[in-house]
């Protein structure tokens, strides 16, 4: 079986990867013409996986790149792995799952495979998506073609999050339909786990973000309130995560960030009004997670005012712009908000990242395209007032940042066990 993957990003190139690892000829579709050469010559632009692991793929011939979408007339299955961002309105953007299905839907021939991965409410598969197809084609879903949806599960920076082995949930338009993508994906995938519906498929994926958001939202209300207290909400953590039975360990932080947990609960909320349905327990921790950046810039005004400055007329380092500990990927980082805040209150702010050399252009913020990380020396990181931990990438050397700046605040824990000076640290 010859299959296409449309969108070769953080999901669709380790997944590509891996069905060319397993023997499947694998055609990657996306639009972003460097993104095609640099696999043609055998280079990744994501920093977790190796170019080797891409040169030896297009050495074997099992995996090949292009932007030509009249090509899948190539293939017996397609892959949709592309974004799914919120609008201005801070309401779900399917556009690039339906602009997608109409450049498959003129090539779609009887017998194909279509599967959705990306992040979706229910009913984008089985009503949006299979409109657009069925439209373009001609063609009916669940008889004259399959339909499908896979939720993707991506834990990029983490060495034991391996495709292979992270059990992908499945779920049919139809019998055939599922039975068909079950097929495919036991190719590559050890476990594989078919649910009764395109639509529990969705809500799966929804589930599990929504339930991460949540617990996030707790401990980030208890940073707070423990701080007030004066308890330290990391010793409290690690503490109750010795218990054995009924308790997960959820870790605070400065926000949400990445393109899952700030995204996918509102997918959820916004089709729920559909159904006249409340969720006021997932919009409340959103409300609380989108908060923190706010909380966290008035720790950074009360470490500043102990020195007898404000943040007006201050230089702040952010140290960490990727959303996630050692990966490149900076796709709704709160660092960035952190940022505009600090900027808007009239300090002088400067980032540094080893992962983002150089800020990428971005819709959302487009205005940091091109910002270049500070280096990293004594000199550069004294001369700023404060340093602002906001992501805790293990290749930085703490020991060298405490003897460095005077100032530190800590949103990550990332000092712990450093030796530093009395009032030197300051956790948000």
């Amino acid at each position: 079986m010859k299959t296409a993957v449309v969108g070769l990003g953080y999901v669709g190139l380790p997944l590509s990867l891996q069905f060319a690892r397993s023997g499947v000829t694998v055609l990657g579709l996306d639009v972003d013409a460097a993104k095609v050469d640099a696999l043609h010559q055998g280079r990744s632009y994501i920093r977790h996986i190796p170019s080797e692991a891409v040169a030896e793929a297009i050495e074997a011939g099992t995996f090949s790149a292009t932007s030509d979408f009249s090509r899948i007339r190539e293939v017996d299955a397609i892959i949709i792995c592309v974004p799914t961002p919120l609008n201005k309105n801070r309401e779900p953007d399917i556009s690039f799952i339906l602009d997608t299905g109409r450049s498959i839907a003129r090539h779609l021939r009887k017998g194909m495979l279509v599967v959705l991965e990306s992040t979706t409410y229910p009913g984008t598969t089985d009503e949006d998506l299979r409109e657009v197809l069925e439209v373009g084609s001609g063609l009916e879903a669940g008889r004259d073609f399959h339909l499908a949806f896979s939720p993707e599960r991506e834990d990029p920076g983490n060495p034991d999050s391996k495709v292979a082995l992270i059990p992908k949930v499945v779920g049919g338009y139809t019998p055939t339909c599922l039975e068909k993508a079950v097929a495919l994906y036991s190719k590559a995938v050890k476990t594989v786990v078919p649910v009764s519906s395109c639509r529990a498929a969705e809500a799966t994926k929804l589930l599990e973000n929504t339930f991460r958001s949540v617990n996030i939202a707790l401990v980030n209300e208890l940073k707070m309130v423990y701080s007030a207290m004066g308890i330290d909400v990391w010793e409290v953590i690690n503490a109750a995560k010795t218990k054995p039975f009924g308790f997960m360990p959820f870790y605070p932080g400065p926000g949400l960030g990445g393109h899952c947990i700030p995204i996918d609960p509102f997918y959820l909320t916004w089709k729920a009004r559909e159904f006249g349905q409340n969720t006021r327990f997932i919009e409340l921790a959103g409300e609380v997670n989108t908060s923190m950046p706010t909380y966290v810039v008035h720790r950074v005004a009360d470490a500043l005012n102990e020195r007898r400055k404000a943040i007006k007329g201050s230089s702040v380092l952010v140290l960490g712009l990727a959303y996630k500990p050692n990966v490149d990927d900076e796709r709704e980082s709160p660092s960035y908000v952190l940022m505009e805040m600090l900027k808007e209150r009239g300090a002088s702010v400067a980032y540094y990242d080893p992962y983002v050399p150089v800020i990428k252009p971005t819709r959302e913020h487009a205005h940091w395209a091109g910002t270049k990380s500070v280096a990293w020396n004594k000199q550069t990181i004294t001369s700023f007032d404060v340093v602002l931990i906001a992501t805790n990438h293990a290749c930085v050397n703490y020991q060298e940042l405490a003897h460095w700046t005077e100032c530190i605040l800590d949103t990550r824990n990332a000092m712990s066990g450093i030796g530093t000076l009395p009032g030197q640290v300051w956790k948000a």
